[in-house]
């Protein structure tokens, strides 16, 4: 399978070396709205003009886009589905129903299949969650995130006027998670799950009142949550913050049984040492699925509720039986 990376930055290089790991991968270049010539990938990659990608069309398996949600998939991801089979990693939850249909609108007018908001939330959170309430029908499920950074919402900071850099680090308050693990079945708001910790780099003369507003005002990243601000130098946005951990858990409390007298808990969690890296296998398996299943003749959109697990594997049907089932 050959792909394309459109976009270079933290996600980009994670599918990269992702992509260095599976077998059955090669990259074909890296794509960038930069100046190629000023751009080294970390595997001595080809680098193109992100103009030129439509002239590759026919070399290229399955694009993989690494941009942003906040302003670029939103583009994106629509304008190449109609020249190739695409996956990215939308995570901006409220708008997936409406980035599907644009998507699904796109691939199907170029007969290329697209799989969107592929990652660990949305994707194998997502996973989780229904399995989670397929099997337990009767319960409540939670969904927790970090403590870590979130590229989505770092990204929509720094693109605020009069920010230079932005992290944006996601907290579950501890309360919360006691209550849900205790099988208390909580009623929780989103306030009350998650803090939200934001350190900026702004530019000299900058309004930091302006941008603290605008960022705890922000609808689908910050307005539902209680949210922290921290003006900071660039010195110690490096020396404190240049790593990308995440993590968070899923989980779903149910009961059966006669007059619900059982309970039953199913808690998937994920620690991550960098979240763009463990984002891009998810990228990398979610593109064995697309090209598998565009051989089969599919096209249009599709998100991983659409895709076998054995789809997603490198390995054969009888080996997956034998070593996994």
């Amino acid at each position: 399978m050959k792909i394309g990376i459109y976009g270079y930055g933290n996600l980009g290089r994670g599918v990269e070396y992702c992509a260095n790991q599976n077998n059955d991968v090669e990259v074909f270049g890296v794509f960038t709205r930069r100046d190629p010539a000023s751009v080294k990938t970390v595997l001595s990659s080809k680098v193109f003009p992100a103009d030129d990608a439509v002239n590759y069309s026919d070399e290229i398996d399955v694009m993989i886009i690494c941009g942003g949600s906040a302003t670029d998939l939103p583009k994106l991801t629509p304008m190449l589905a109609e020249n190739f089979s695409v996956v990215d990693s939308f995570d901006t939850h409220p708008k997936i129903p409406e980035h599907f249909t644009a998507v699904d609108t796109a691939a199907k007018k170029g007969g290329t299949l697209a799989l969107i908001s592929a990652g660990w939330d949305p994707g194998m959170f997502s996973l989780n969650r229904i399995y989670a309430e397929s099997i337990l029908p009767c319960g409540n499920t939670y969904t927790f995130w970090g403590k870590g950074v979130s590229q989505g919402h770092s990204d929509a900071v720094r693109r605020i006027d009069g920010v230079i850099d932005a992290r944006q680090y996601t907290i579950p308050k501890d309360s919360a998670l006691a209550a849900v693990r205790s099988g208390k079945n909580p009623q929780l708001t989103t306030r009350e799950k998650h803090l939200r910790e934001c350190f900026v780099v702004a530019q000299d003369g900058a309004d930091l009142t302006k941008i603290e507003n605008q960022i705890k005002t922000m609808p689908d990243y910050f307005a539902d949550y209680d949210t922290v601000v921290h003006f900071i130098s660039a010195e110690e946005m490096k020396k404190q913050h240049s790593r990308l951990p995440h993590g968070g858990f899923v989980i779903r409390s149910g009961k059966s049984g006669e007059n619900n007298a059982h309970n039953h808990t199913i808690e998937y969690s994920l620690t991550l040492d960098s979240n763009p890296e463990f984002t891009a296998g998810v990228l990398i398996a979610a593109a064995r699925a697309v090209y598998k299943k565009k051989n089969r003749g599919e096209t249009g959109c599709i998100t991983l509720f659409d895709v076998a697990p054995a789809d997603l594997s490198a390995d054969t049907a009888e080996n997956l039986r034998k070593n996994l089932l």
